[in-house]
């Protein structure tokens, strides 16, 4: 099927304007929590918690943080696909998990100039842009979609990093407990775009005030105490319910201006995608995102589309006027919110066929299970659980003998507060070799998995014992103001070789 705007053929003096992903690498903490364990102490369900978030979650150790991860995975990334550091023009950071209010990617490259001479490579140019994103999970696509717009301007033909990190924490005791974890994924993007193409043209956004969605004001950090590492206990505002609506409200929103590019029907185009990854702080969350958006599209579709809508309306009771008018309509949910109107369900008819929908045959169709075994084990990675899921999924179709090659992909992130990015990809000649690459199962490793005790003394900020590694990026020490300059609560950090 031909997409309305997504071909236009932009050239610049160098040549044709082409940019995607040639490569991702990841790096997951050693520390994990079995889920099955968990829901003993906390005597919580494990067949729901199973079910609807997954079998663990990984735990960062007291020396490590969004940084240190990233600098690790952005490594893994050069040495992985013999990049020159030189010819990198811009280094992206995608996280909200930061430390420092000032500096940021220049972190992670300050790392990397250290590392890279000791394994016999260049430093990164200095002329090289480090910024650094934060929306919520939804910054490493703010990043993408700004290394794209260089790498098809003034960067052209050199290369971009954008490295997603992050670190989920939540109260102990609290609804979000089993959806914690932590991890980076960085991925490399030029105009070779081997793995993955896109046009930023064929997107989608949304984006609107929630007010307490999801938030992570600095006054939470006051009269916490410090460990030798000084880590804050990064535990958000939020309200479950309310950002449970927040995403699905958004990614509708993201739909239909990503629907209004596309030719012909868009339920029709939804069931030839290759694969679907959406942002996931837990696996149910991204199948009814998932579900709204095939909802969406046939409601905005054509007879054909519209007569499946109806059938699906009438097999699970509700009116058909009611599904297409949660469907296709604008929502203030901030205004809804001050007003005290919010407190109910705001897509009751979408929400009982999007169950229906769950359990159908056509979902089963739609639905990616490459790569959701993986992501079951590492949790919530914030801004990296989609390009993780992606990662993981790509690798494991590069071993089946299914040839992709030209064939798309959607790609739909989401940030609490909120805001929604959907992209549409397509698999390059060459992605198959570069998705072998990945090696995700291999960054996956084997976690430590902790007791009770140790994780709640982790969980609280105490330190606990590390295991030996290699390879990796840690905190070494924190300034305390001692020396010949003030470098209070200044990270420094050390190389494992």
């Amino acid at each position: 099927m031909e997409l309305a705007h997504a071909r236009t053929n932009k050239t610049s003096a160098a040549g044709p304007a082409r940019v995607g992903i040639s490569g991702m690498a990841s790096y997951l903490p050693p520390f994990s929590v079995e889920l099955e364990d968990w829901c003993t102490w906390a005597d919580d369900s494990w067949p729901k918690v199973n079910a609807v978030v997954g079998s663990a979650f990984r735990v960062r150790s007291p020396n490590e943080n969004a940084y240190t991860m990233a600098a690790t995975a952005v490594l893994r990334l050069i040495q992985r696909y013999d990049i020159d550091p030189a010819s990198v023009g811009m280094l992206a950071l995608g996280t909200e998990s930061s430390t420092d209010n000032s500096a940021g990617a220049v972190l992670v490259r300050g790392m990397l100039d250290v590392a890279l001479p000791e394994l016999d490579l260049p430093p990164l140019a200095r002329a090289c842009e480090v910024p650094e994103f934060k929306h919520a999970c939804l910054g490493g696509m703010y990043a993408l979609k700004a290394a794209a717009r260089y790498l098809q301007t003034d960067g052209y033909g050199r290369k971009a990093i954008v490295v997603c990190s992050d670190i989920a924490e939540y109260r102990r005791g609290s609804s979000g407990e089993p959806t914690q974890g932590a991890g980076a994924v960085a991925m490399l993007v030029d105009n070779d775009c081997d793995l993955l193409s896109f046009d930023v043209a064929l997107s989608g956004s949304s984006s609107a005030y929630r007010g307490p969605d999801f938030r992570k004001p600095l006054s939470r950090f006051v009269g916490q105490g410090d460990s030798a590492f000084a880590q804050p206990r990064d535990f958000p505002v939020v309200n479950g319910k309310y950002s449970t609506t927040c995403y699905l409200e958004a990614a509708l929103t993201a739909g239909k201006d990503l629907f209004a590019r596309l030719e012909g029907s868009p339920a029709r185009w939804m069931r030839q995608l290759a694969m679907v990854y959406l942002h996931r702080p837990y696996q149910r969350m991204a199948d009814n995102g998932l579900a709204y958006l095939y909802l969406l599209a046939l409601a905005q579709g054509d007879d054909a589309d519209l007569t499946e809508l109806a059938a699906m309306a009438e097999e699970t009771g509700v009116d058909l006027a009611t599904l297409q008018d949660e469907l296709t309509g604008n929502t203030d949910l901030a205004t809804l919110l001050a007003e005290g109107q919010l407190t109910a369900e705001l897509y009751p008819a979408t929400s009982a066929v999007a169950k229906r929908l769950l359990k159908s045959e056509v979902f089963s169709t739609l639905t990616t299970r490459h790569g959701s075994d993986s992501m079951r084990q590492v949790g919530n990675l914030y801004t990296a659980s989609l390009p993780a899921w992606m990662a993981a999924g790509l690798e494991q179709a590069a071993t089946a003998t299914e040839d992709l090659t030209g064939r798309e992909l959607l790609a739909a992130g989401y940030g609490s507060g909120d805001a929604a990015e959907l992209m549409v990809m397509r698999f390059g000649p060459g992605w198959r070799s570069a998705a072998r690459q990945l090696a995700f199962a291999s960054d996956l490793g084997e976690a430590t998995a902790l007791d009770r005790e140790t994780y709640e003394r982790l969980h609280d900020g105490a330190d606990v014992p590390t295991p030996v590694r290699s390879g990796v990026f840690v905190i070494d020490r924190i300034g305390d103001g001692s020396a010949a300059f003030d470098d209070t609560g200044i990270e420094y950090y050390r190389y494992l070789a």
